[in-house]
């Protein structure tokens, strides 16, 4: 029955990203701002997410408040994101977008942390737990569609808004307070990130998920627009989603299985791989009906490398520092990663259109694999991780 709680916490927390992230950009647009601007506030926001979600996590692990700041961060993201509709001009615009993600950085590595403790030694089937982000994504997306195509861009933040609301009362049954205490040492994100960072397989490790991270840019920001040039209308563009997300759901139920047999880490590599090459055919497509198509390598993409990505962060953490390792993984996807995506896809839009985009994005997400594979031959073997 306690699986049921994180379950639904991703059901809910899913269903409001599919709600808004898709249309944030159209929102942008039919504001009248410039690919200038449109990148720069595709960039700032993971750029907050790289300081903010290390810090909260941090602070999470350092007073074992680990329920009370996912409660505050919640509820300042869905006040926050209510608001986007009533501005109009680029500076306020701007502060909501600092504000919204200074709140929102740390709930996923939270929820992450808790769900692993929560599974204790059944962290395998972590995958099926998460499998709710995939069911409420693939439900709320074509229903975000019909709301925004009959209601306008203003339904995308309402209803994200209040479904993180419900996500919010979740996360109350299974984030607890208490943390995975494990050791007694002064917890520090300083002496965290030193012990993370002395290891060079982690190192490389996060380098691949700054490149998953540059590649889910356009995912998240230019999916929309890519699908706009296409000729797509709103309600393909929610069936689009709803595919890739439905995509994911036999990755997820047997995650537990894959993960046994490729180890966290090659798992990671895979789903890059599968990302540059959905990409690579994202360039390539002419109309919708095959970008449809492609969607349907989806689950091996994002879905997969974060599964992996969180396992792996699980076995590697410092012992006591699990959620703000969780966190340090978390800003260098959803910051440094899609920070420098956002900024140079929203540059690329505007010069060569979304189609242009996705082959550059394509090729540096196989270059970053092909460099990770390289080095990695001449690293020693991994060790495991010291306690705080």
């Amino acid at each position: 029955m306690k699986k049921v709680w994180p379950f639904s916490f991703y059901f809910w927390q899913y269903a409001g990203v599919a709600f808004m992230a898709p249309f944030v950009v159209l929102y942008y647009q039919n504001l009248g701002f410039n690919g200038g601007q449109i990148g720069f506030l595709a960039g700032l926001a993971p750029l907050v997410t790289l300081f903010s979600a290390p810090l909260w996590t941090g602070l999470a692990d350092a007073t074992r408040q680990h329920r009370f700041i996912m409660t505050v961060t919640l509820l300042g993201g869905s006040l926050t994101i209510f608001a986007y509709p009533f501005l109009t001009t680029f500076v306020p615009v701007l502060l909501l977008v600092v504000l919204s993600n200074m709140f929102l950085a740390p709930v996923s590595s939270l929820a992450d942390n808790a769900t692993m403790s929560l599974l204790a030694d059944e962290k395998d089937f972590y995958g099926r737990l998460r499998l709710g982000g995939t069911f409420g994504f693939a439900i709320a997306a074509p229903i975000a569609g019909q709301f925004v195509q009959s209601w306008g861009l203003k339904m995308a933040f309402w209803g994200c808004a209040l479904l993180y609301l419900l996500a919010l009362l979740t996360g109350q049954k299974f984030v607890r307070e208490t943390g995975k205490v494990v050791s007694s040492a002064k917890v520090s994100l300083g002496s965290a990130s030193r012990v993370l960072m002395a290891n060079p397989r982690m190192l490389l490790f996060l380098v691949g998920a700054l490149g998953g991270g540059f590649a889910m840019a356009m995912t998240n920001n230019y999916f929309f627009p890519y699908m706009k040039e296409l000729g797509a209308k709103e309600s393909t563009m929610g069936l689009a989603l709803t595919l890739g997300t439905v995509c994911e759901v036999p990755i997820m139920f047997f995650g537990h299985r894959l993960l046994r047999y490729f180890k966290a880490y090659r798992l990671f590599i895979l789903a890059l791989v599968v990302t540059g090459i959905r990409l690579l055919l994202l360039s390539i497509a002419v109309n919708p009906t095959q970008a449809l198509i492609i969607q349907l390598s989806n689950g091996l993409c994002f879905p997969a490398m974060w599964m992996a990505g969180v396992s792996y962060v699980d076995e590697n953490a410092p012992a006591g520092m699990s959620a703000t390792a969780q966190g340090i993984f978390g800003a260098a996807v959803f910051g440094v990663g899609t920070a420098l995506g956002g900024f140079i896809g929203g540059a690329l839009l505007e010069s060569i259109g979304a189609r242009g985009m996705c082959l550059v994005f394509g090729t540096v997400t196989m270059l970053i694999v092909a460099a990770i594979l390289l080095i990695g031959r001449f690293l020693p073997a991994a060790q495991p991780q010291p306690a705080v």
